[in-house]
């Protein structure tokens, strides 16, 4: 997952919501701790700083979050788990970091805790499948889920309409709208997708290729340059050469967002995280046309939607206390009341269906039907989940790239990652 556009509105009000949490502040056990959290630079972030002032006055307790960059976040947070150094008590972790982190032993395995604390936290309440695609790996919850994105179409309704097409069925049908509604003449591009070197457009072709039945992991080795895997590669790179606004194999997650924004592309397939804006008009010149669905799947297959966002762990290695008061903000900002008050600071990032059935919330969000249709009946392995993930994604990101700007073929462009991926293996 990767920041997207923030929107910074309404934090100012984040001291004065004014929810009654007496439960919270009745005793202060941690009074006066001090506890770090890691947290990635994304739509939820600026939420969290704001209710941490919050969580300090109800609990006492101190939690600083430092807000960085994917990769930055990434290199940070494995660093100090390798070396022990207790930098940071509680990181936000992405989806597919889980099974790295289960395997290393780097973060606190939460099934005791969530198994005395079930009635509490309301646990039935949040979505079975974002249990599994944010922290838990053969059994073992190395996070608990922070902020479920859902993977989704946006798309215009009103291209749609002057060209009497339907909104896509399949992923067939997407691929022949995005031709139709190309009008280079007019600056209209029918497609639009990460093509940026690295994790941008190797987690976007991913999403791509598991809509069409592509496999990259089977029977505990990869499979990158199969058939149908070099031909989704190949449809890929021509919807890039012939439907997408020149310079898209440059861009990375802000970049195809704001062209969808801009008016620039009919179609984009992307995380519900970033939908807010696009009914924003300070940010959005398609406000009124824009539309959300469920992502589409090639004709005859069963529909696959595809899950992540964000887990939030705590690091294995600080003592107990700490350990316990993590635990305790977890709780806390994970709560029906409060990640509501996240939510309505912009987070656009979601767990419980008593969110995505709140009145106030769905004012606000005018598509978190399309949201809980792909969290009940969602994908949390449409990409893989396996400890090497990390190294699959950057041969990939080298792989994708290489095709799309016409360096190697599709076919040559696999083959050479297959190669080097069975290194890891």
């Amino acid at each position: 997952m990767k920041r997207r556009p923030l929107l910074a509105a309404g934090l100012a009000t984040a001291a004065t919501l004014g929810f009654s949490r007496r439960g919270w502040s009745q005793t202060k056990p941690f009074d006066g701790m001090t506890l770090r959290l890691a947290s990635v630079n994304d739509q939820y972030s600026p939420g969290l700083k704001a209710l941490a002032a919050r969580f300090h006055q109800e609990t006492g307790i101190a939690v600083v979050v430092d807000i960085l960059g994917y990769g930055e976040l990434q290199t940070k947070v494995t660093t100090d788990y390798v070396g022990h150094t207790k930098g940071y008590d509680l990181a936000t972790t992405d989806n597919v970091w889980a099974p790295q982190f289960a395997e290393a032993g780097y973060t606190v395995p939460l099934n005791d805790w969530m198994t005395r604390d079930a009635a509490e936290m309301k646990l039935d309440d949040i979505y079975p499948v974002l249990f599994t695609a944010l922290g838990n790996y053969k059994g073992k919850q190395v996070a608990f889920p922070l902020a479920g994105y859902a993977n989704v179409l946006a798309y215009r309704k009103d291209l749609y309409k002057s060209a009497n097409l339907q909104p896509p069925a399949t992923m067939q049908a997407l691929v022949a709208n995005a031709y139709t509604l190309t009008d280079k003449a007019h600056n209209q591009y029918g497609w639009v997708a990460n093509g940026q070197k690295g994790a941008a457009c190797a987690q976007d072709w991913m999403q791509y290729l598991a809509e069409v039945g592509g496999v990259l992991v089977a029977n505990g080795q990869p499979t990158l340059n199969t058939p149908l895997n070099i031909q989704s590669l190949t449809t890929y790179r021509d919807l890039f050469q012939k439907a997408a606004p020149p310079g898209a194999v440059n861009w990375d997650w802000d970049g195809r967002e704001a062209s969808f924004r801009s008016g620039l592309a009919a179609n984009m397939q992307t995380w519900s995280v970033g939908a807010l804006g696009y009914f924003d008009p300070k940010q959005s010149k398609v406000t009124e046309t824009a539309g959300l669905m469920v992502t589409p799947t090639a004709d005859g297959m069963k529909p696959r939607y595809g899950i992540g966002g964000w887990g939030i762990a705590i690091n294995a290695d600080i003592d107990d206390r700490h350990k316990d008061a993590a635990w305790t903000f977890i709780k806390w900002i994970t709560s029906p009341e409060i990640h509501i008050a996240l939510n309505q600071l912009d987070a656009c990032s979601f767990l419980r269906r008593s969110e995505l059935h709140d009145p106030g919330l769905n004012r606000k969000y005018p598509f978190l039907s399309v949201i809980d249709e792909s969290f009940t009946h969602g994908d949390a392995d449409f990409r893989p989940r396996v400890p090497q993930y990390p190294e699959i994604q950057d041969i990939l990101g080298t792989a994708v790239n290489s095709a799309l700007v016409g360096a190697m073929t599709p076919a040559a462009a696999l083959a050479a990652a297959q190669t080097q991926a069975l290194r890891y293996f």
